[in-house]
């Protein structure tokens, strides 16, 4: 099979838009909770009634201070409530709100608030406002900048007392599915960001459909935390999608003591990337290491693997069963209270999960739906079904989509999810389409029931001097799942072998020292340390067992610092600027082919 088109399960007026959809969540029961914020005294419930009167209030204000229909409004912050009142209150204004990375640099304001044509900005605090204030006088349209720490919402409910009802009920219709809804700029492994339009169809269409097509996840009854950038498109999808399906929503702004709220929040299901995934197992382990338990959790992880492999093969034997409840008791149930004990399913999206970590979480009750797409795509585009998840592969279609792989294996999408072009570049929007089809730059492969697999990144694909075709992805996801790895970039182009980059993770670094009875390493230490090295070289070769002989890592080397996106080497959605990288640490590139015996891995 190389094509496949999903029917819609559910289709909308043509003049419907966004506001429709927090209209038709509230009018059954305005009463019933849409969203949940931190409080003093814990979780406070905000009702449809009491929600969409703040989205008003907040949407009078921006008309206040003249904001007209279709132009841009900005908005930088971390994920919070106030960035879900402010994107419904910009739609409620006929407004289209334009989302800047709370992590973006003053050239990067610079050409989002310039090219989208941003009149005002919300900003979180003075520091990030004053970023935006900076670019005032090379931005011609940006009038006003507001920080929510300085009372933004407050100020902005003030300027609009005097706006009628009226005029927000007029603005509320005016946008039809084929508007534009949001400009989301693209994080870019390489040059300026381009600024990806989605409509309110991209995002209306795609939200109902996802709902009906896995209602066991996402429709009405079902919590959420989103602690992902709203800034990028895969949380922002989520957003829409639980005001579309009924899920009450929570935010949470701070990655590291995200544990904390999903405590105390009980999400019945989780969005995430990869990372965190696996994040989650090595915090496990190393904790079960420090309580002298870590025979105990490798024979859980084990069971859990086998358990859940077992399920894709006739089921589980008796015995296999057995040891699944002890392990249940002792290892798994906490592991699950640490998410809030109440998650069933997760979502994840952004880059490939593995079938390790998969089998490992289906096995101790959270059935992680591995997913598909991209910003042009408004998120996903391809799910599994809890019912029917196929881990390894990102799912079939889901209603309203279509999938066709190229001649040359890229990956070419179109429907209902699919942007409308790039803001004010039809250039690069006739570049990215072949007909209707847009060309996503991945590689994949259908299996013959539709199911859709990833293989790699078209522009990423390394020649090696022997003229072998390797795809790096499968390499880099195995090898950054250890618990001293933050970061592997695969190298080799034009090379007589494929080496790698890696860089240690500061945060693993300690635990795993713990949990190896080593004293606590520096990561300048580390680098040296033989223990450390042949975990590394172990990891490498673990990794090597997924790929033939020809594309498999010979050396590797250890660079001297992390790849973040403080020091511009990750984008704001957490991917490698592989070009940068390779022209910072080409010496150490050169090095790993001095000498061409192949020492590495064992």
């Amino acid at each position: 099979m190389d094509e496949i088109t999903t029917p819609q399960l559910v289709e909308l007026p043509a003049t419907s838009n966004l506001n429709d959809l927090l209209a038709e969540r509230i009018a059954p029961d305005p009463s019933a909770t849409v969203v949940e914020r931190p409080g003093p005294s814990g979780w406070e419930a905000i009702s449809g009634t009491d929600f969409d009167a703040q989205v008003v209030a907040v949407a009078k204000g921006l008309v206040a201070r003249g904001v007209q229909p279709g132009e841009a409004v900005g908005i930088m912050s971390h994920t919070r409530y106030e960035w879900t009142l402010l994107d419904f209150a910009a739609w409620a204004a006929g407004a289209v709100p334009v989302p800047i990375y709370e992590t973006s640099s003053r050239d990067q304001v610079e050409w989002i608030v310039t090219d989208s044509g941003t009149t005002l900005v919300v900003a979180e605090d003075a520091e990030m406002a004053g970023i935006v204030k900076q670019v005032q006088q090379t931005a011609p349209t940006l009038r006003e900048v507001f920080s929510l720490e300085d009372g933004a919402i407050a100020d902005l409910t003030a300027a609009g007392a005097e706006v009628e009802d009226a005029e927000i009920e007029r603005r509320r219709g005016l946008a039809n599915l084929d508007d534009v809804a949001t400009i989301i700029y693209t994080s870019g492994t390489t040059g300026r960001p381009k600024g990806a339009e989605l409509t309110h169809g991209n995002f209306a269409l795609l939200t109902k459909n996802a709902v009906a097509a896995v209602p066991e996840v996402f429709a009405s009854g079902g919590r959420t935390l989103l602690f992902l950038p709203l800034a990028h498109v895969f949380a922002r999808f989520v957003e829409v999608l639980a005001v579309a399906g009924g899920t009450v929503l929570g935010h949470w702004g701070d990655t590291k003591t995200v544990t904390e709220g999903l405590a105390e929040f009980k999400p019945t299901y989780v969005l995430a990337v990869p990372r965190v995934f696996e994040k989650v197992y090595n915090s496990a382990e190393q904790k079960a290491a420090a309580g002298g338990k870590l025979k105990i959790f490798h024979w859980a992880s084990a069971t859990a693997i086998a358990w859940s492999r077992a399920q894709d093969t006739g089921g589980p034997s008796f015995w296999l069963n057995v040891q699944h409840k002890v392990a249940d008791r002792l290892v798994y149930s906490k592991l699950r209270g640490a998410l809030g004990g109440e998650a069933r399913h997760a979502v994840s999206g952004g880059g490939p999960l593995g079938e390790r970590l998969g089998h490992f979480f289906r096995g101790i009750g959270l059935t992680i739906i591995e997913g598909y797409g991209l910003t042009e795509t408004t998120a996903p585009t391809s799910v599994n079904r809890p019912g029917n998840n196929r881990i390894g592969s990102v799912g079939e279609q889901l209603p309203g989509c279509g999938v066709k792989i190229a001649e040359d294996g890229e990956i070419l999408l179109r429907g209902v999810q699919v942007f409308r072009g790039y803001h004010g570049n039809p250039e690069a929007t006739a570049e990215s389409f072949d007909g209707d089809w847009f060309r996503t730059g991945d590689l994949g492969s259908l299996d013959d029931d539709g199911f859709l697999r990833i293989t790699g990144r078209k522009k990423e694909i390394i020649v090696t001097a022997g003229g072998k075709n390797v795809a790096p992805a499968v390499l880099e996801d195995r090898i950054r799942a250890h618990a001293l790895v933050s970061q592997c970039v695969v190298v080799g182009d034009n090379r007589p072998f494929i080496g790698a980059l890696i860089t240690l993770d500061p945060d693993g670094l300690p635990g795993w020292c713990k949990m190896h009875d080593k004293p606590e390493l520096s990561v300048a230490q580390a680098k040296e340390d033989p223990d450390v090295l042949a975990a590394l070289d172990h990891a490498v070769t673990r990794a090597n067992e997924a790929v033939s002989r020809a594309e498999s890592i010979r050396k590797f080397a250890i660079l001297p610092e992390d790849l973040t996106v403080e020091n511009s080497y990750l984008t704001p959605s957490m991917k490698v600027r592989r070009s940068v990288v390779l022209d910072d640490f080409a010496a150490d590139v050169d090095a790993l082919y001095e000498d061409t015996r192949e020492q590495s891995p064992s």
